[in-house]
């Protein structure tokens, strides 16, 4: 019942609270009404034989007394049940004889009435009065007259009051429901429109939007006016947020830039050092060059990053995906270590900066490199599928942490295991290099193990039908066996 309750709404709920009011109110007024008109009509209908018999009684009924027999005209005792369609029975107070009645008088000593009393047996109410019939002046009879009247009429009257009444419970109830119901909805009309302007807002997420305060002084203008206030505090909330944003943006993105120079300078001359210094020296100088190029690459992320938070892309250009990841493997194949790299790189032509994508594909087959143990296989392929190139890298380790898929292309998020020293960039820029150029990034976990990151881009008009891209010229051979066309191998 609860549950069905909680499932109306307010507004059936108020007209229904209204309406079952109603209908105790109306019920408790019926009870009283039938009763109290119930009982009217019954001792209406008991004075009516109060007063009959007593009439009866005060013009004495005629008897004569021949040869010993005591007798009452039949048609007497009939003259005074007529008005009324009463039954007339005059019994002798000795022996219970009949001394004279009405035709089809039934017998209410057999129905279980005794002849002194009074009550109401077998459909009949029934009065009883003794009294004293004169024969002569010196002679007379105690006889019991029974008054008797049919109750069906009377009772008859009392139900069709019950049912009277009954209707109007029901149809009273049935007006203040709907009665209820017009009300309910025009007091609840202002808080519909401020439920619809609040999904509205919630749907644009645009909390400029005033909601409509009504013209009254009550609790719902109160309301109107209460939820716009927030409106007004949450859009300025929204706006120094949005301005605060934009200026760490803005200042990430000049410290970067300008943390390019600089460092670019002193790598120059660490490389410098690191060639002419030897011994501990010269150790030194080449742990500083390492922490230097982890620095650039760091303020490099970064600036590519605080880009795409400020909606500043790089001037974009036909870039063939696949050489791009060639380009790639070639870069990483010296630094694969014991991991086994295959590429598998087929033409695909999409819009975008060159660098970006490189970053792109790097830090994905880096990233595969720092979380599996050495020995495992990466596999990183381009391909055209319709309208859309997919670049997959896969790999057959331990996969992603179930705890780790929902945060995993946040910033700075690290995972156990990471043996790259990385700060957890890495696949927060693929995410925002892929969205950059009109594409995602999702992570799949192949029911055979370890994990899979799909890069999907909008291709642009080619011709994937001719042969792969060729190798880069870094350094990336041919698989030692027989190939399929356009597939690489780096170990």
């Amino acid at each position: 019942m609860r549950s069905l309750l909680h499932a109306l709404t307010l507004r059936w709920r108020l007209a229904l609270l209204s309406a079952g009011l109603t209908f105790l109110v109306l019920c408790m007024f019926a009870l009283f009404i039938g009763q109290s008109t119930a009982s009217r009509i019954r001792g209406d209908f008991r004075n009516e034989m109060n007063t009959a018999i007593t009439n009866l009684l005060a013009n004495r009924l005629p008897i004569s007394y021949n040869d010993g027999v005591a007798k009452i005209p039949e048609s007497t005792v009939r003259t005074y049940a007529a008005p009324n369609e009463a039954v007339i029975r005059v019994l002798f107070t000795k022996g219970g004889g009949v001394l004279a009645s009405t035709e089809n008088a039934p017998d209410f000593g057999k129905l279980g009435l005794r002849p002194d009393e009074s009550g109401q047996v077998g459909g009949y109410r029934v009065m009883t009065r003794q009294t004293t019939l004169a024969i002569s002046s010196a002679l007379g009879i105690q006889v019991y007259v029974q008054y008797a009247r049919k109750t069906a009429s009377t009772e008859a009257s009392v139900h069709r009051v019950r049912v009277f009444l009954i209707f109007g419970v029901l149809l009273g109830s049935g007006l203040a429901l709907a009665l209820a119901l017009a009300l309910s909805r025009r007091a609840l009309a202002p808080i519909t429109r401020l439920t619809s302007t609040a999904r509205d807002i919630a749907m644009t997420r645009d909390p400029s939007r005033r909601v409509p305060i009504p013209d009254t002084e009550d609790e719902v203008a109160e309301l109107a006016i209460t939820l716009d206030d927030m409106l007004q505090a949450l859009e300025a909330s929204r706006e120094e947020r949005e301005a605060a944003l934009a200026r760490q943006r803005q200042f990430v993105a000049d410290a970067s830039h300008e943390l390019r120079t600089p460092l670019t300078s002193v790598l120059a001359n660490l490389e410098l050092l690191a060639d002419v210094l030897d011994g501990e020296r010269g150790e030194a100088a080449r742990s500083a060059l390492r922490s230097t190029q982890r620095m650039r690459r760091l303020v490099a992320d970064l600036l590519l990053l605080a880009r795409a938070d400020a909606k500043r892309d790089s001037p974009h250009a036909p870039t063939d995906l696949g050489q791009v990841l060639l380009d790639v493997a070639s870069e990483l194949g010296p630094v694969a270590g014991e991991h086994e790299l295959s590429i598998d790189a087929r033409r695909a032509v999409v819009a975008g900066a060159r660098d970006e994508l490189h970053r792109l594909a790097l830090n994905l087959i880096q990233n595969a490199f720092q979380h599996t143990p050495a020995g495992t296989r990466v596999h990183a392929a381009v391909a055209v599928d319709g309208d859309t190139v997919r670049l997959v890298v896969a790999d057959d380790g331990p996969g992603v942490a179930p705890e780790l898929r929902e945060t995993l292309f946040d910033r700075f998020v690290r995972a156990e295991g990471d043996r790259g020293g990385s700060v957890g960039l890495g696949l927060s820029i693929v995410r925002a290099v892929a969205r950059s150029h009109g594409g995602d990034v999702v992570l799949e976990s192949p029911a055979e193990g370890g994990a899979r990151f799909v890069v999907s881009l909008p291709a642009v008009g080619q011709d994937t039908s001719g042969p792969p891209s060729p190798p880069s010229q870094n350094g990336v051979s041919p698989p030692r066996a027989a190939p399929a066309p356009g597939r690489l191998s780096v170990l």
